[in-house]
């Protein structure tokens, strides 16, 4: 195993039983690898897998133990993943969203400034100014409940929950980006 840092579940994203398809290797000697996703910080990984290893497309492996079957993890960037691991991605990212709606709800409650002239809402696609003195004033009220309470609460936020998927997604293709709110680079999240 690398010595990249790594926390709780990932989820496997695609799983390649006779290794990348770049690998000029004959098949025989190319390791089955998977690709996932950490549920936490939303990191990248690549795990090259034994010949017999029991790993599915949806699974959920503990990345900071040795999994059974797994001969090394390492973190990788976007572009190192799969076609297939890369279609799943989304969906992965929404169900996970959806599995700690509170975690997620919870940003706009506790969203703060970043510099004088940009808030952490800003960040999120589609939050101007306008929208972003909508969320603030409503959460001063009272704290957000639910994805469905947002909507309900702040017209012109039509799909909150989706909002924060684009942003995942946004920060996980992109390398260089300024402000990062979900997803860790080189181990770091700018909060």
């Amino acid at each position: 195993m690398s010595d990249a840092e790594r926390q709780g579940p990932a989820i496997v994203l695609d799983y390649l039983p006779h290794g990348r398809a770049d690998d000029d290797r004959p098949s025989y000697q190319k390791p089955p690898i998977a690709f996932a996703v950490g549920s936490e910080e939303f990191q990248l990984y690549e795990l090259t897998l034994e010949d017999d290893a029991d790993v599915r497309i949806g699974d959920r492996l503990d990345v900071e133990s040795a999994p059974e079957g797994v001969e090394r993890i390492e973190r990788i960037e976007y572009d190192d993943l799969s076609s297939g691991a890369r279609s799943e991605l989304e969906y992965v990212v929404s169900d996970l969203i959806d599995e700690e709606e509170e975690r997620f709800v919870s940003f706009y409650n506790d969203a703060q400034p970043i510099t004088l002239r940009l808030h952490q809402l800003n960040l999120l696609p589609g939050i101007g100014k306008k929208l972003r003195n909508t969320i603030l004033d409503e959460r001063k009220r009272s704290p957000f409940e639910s994805f469905e309470e947002l909507e309900e609460r702040i017209s012109g936020l039509h799909d909150p929950k989706g909002v924060l998927v684009d942003r995942i997604l946004e920060e996980l293709r992109e390398d260089e980006l300024k402000y990062r709110l979900f997803a860790t680079r080189e181990g770091k999240r700018a909060e």
